[in-house]
């Protein structure tokens, strides 16, 4: 396997079967790399699998077939699980512990020498914001403040691969910022951070590469660049008392919408004879801006349904058919 990857994943799959009920392919063999000092975001609607596809990582649960690595080690490998930190979607720390002692434990845990892991334990309550709250009980602390905590334990044993399970949710909007600087500083001292969330736009800008999740299957994977390349657009806003002149414009190559000229070309010399056009006309333009498609958008064409052109539901793509 390529040493510059820190998960290669081939045909990973994962069956639920019960007695008299349908089968649910939460997976149906998902391929995936993630390179090494990256942070890599995993996105899907609900019943996707992606949380699935994280505790397979971790062992958590047993997949249906599997093949790749974690690290340049096969997927399960007990030494290689040492240099990984997690923090699950739904954790559940016991709340008579403090914020410091949790992360101590979670030390102790990974073999850590004592006074190793309090003093990483006090740098790791500074890096997520909890300095003032590690001798707090955790059953004083806000949802938003569990999850800093819970990211602080995921690098208590220092981890090469970092992987995050919703690391945002209940966050508010000043704690997705701290958030987010701490996965940049995270990538910037080298370590790979695999982040599994369901806010666009957070992704969007912490991200390196994305995967879609669409019916357990990657529907799309790359950076934004590549998964945007040939949906690049100019659009012209004109004042909205001179706008009328843009149906002249209409046609293959260009669209008009309220006050808005989108011209379907992303080459600067399309663009120079429209604005000339414009100005002969009497238009006043407002801005000229080169747009693509947002994350939310490549994800809302992934979870369409493109035979019926509809928004596929919550978990139905998971049912075997």
């Amino acid at each position: 396997m390529a040493a510059h990857l820190a998960i290669d994943l081939e045909n990973v799959a994962k069956t639920y079967k019960a007695p008299f009920r349908e089968s649910i392919h939460a997976l149906r063999g998902i391929d995936m790399k993630v390179h090494r000092g990256e942070v890599f975001g995993l996105l899907g609607p609900n019943g996707a699998g992606k949380s699935t596809l994280v505790k397979i990582l971790m062992t958590v649960i047993r997949p249906s077939m599997c093949k790749g690595t974690v690290l340049g080690q096969p997927v399960g490998d007990k030494h290689t699980l040492m240099k990984v930190g997690y923090l699950p979607e739904h954790h559940s720390f016991p709340p008579y512990l403090t914020g410091r002692q949790l992360i101590e434990f979670f030390g102790a845990m990974n073999n850590i020498k004592r006074t190793d892991r309090k003093r990483r334990a006090g740098e790791l309550l500074e890096l997520v914001g909890m300095k003032d709250w590690g001798k707090k009980k955790l059953r004083s602390y806000s949802k938003g403040m569990r999850q800093r905590i819970g990211i602080a334990q995921a690098l208590i044993n220092d981890p090469d691969l970092v992987l995050l399970d919703e690391p945002t949710d209940g966050v508010d909007p000043v704690g997705r910022r701290d958030i987010r600087a701490i996965l940049d500083r995270l990538r910037d001292e080298g370590k790979t951070v695999f982040v599994n969330s369901h806010i666009l736009s957070e992704l969007e800008q912490v991200c390196s590469r994305v995967a879609i999740l669409v019916q357990g299957a990657v529907a799309s994977q790359g950076t934004i660049d590549d998964l945007t390349s040939g949906q690049e657009r100019y659009e012209i806003e004109l004042a909205p008392e001179t706008s009328s002149i843009l149906q002249a414009f209409a046609g293959e190559s260009a669209e008009v919408s309220e006050h808005t000229l989108k011209l379907l070309s992303v080459e600067p010399s399309d663009v120079q004879p429209v604005i000339d056009q414009i100005r002969a006309k009497d238009g006043v333009i407002l801005s000229i801006r080169r747009t693509r498609p947002s994350l939310e958008d490549l994800f809302m064409q992934a979870v369409v349904d493109p035979a019926t052109g509809e928004t596929l539901a919550p978990g139905a793509a998971r049912k075997s058919s």
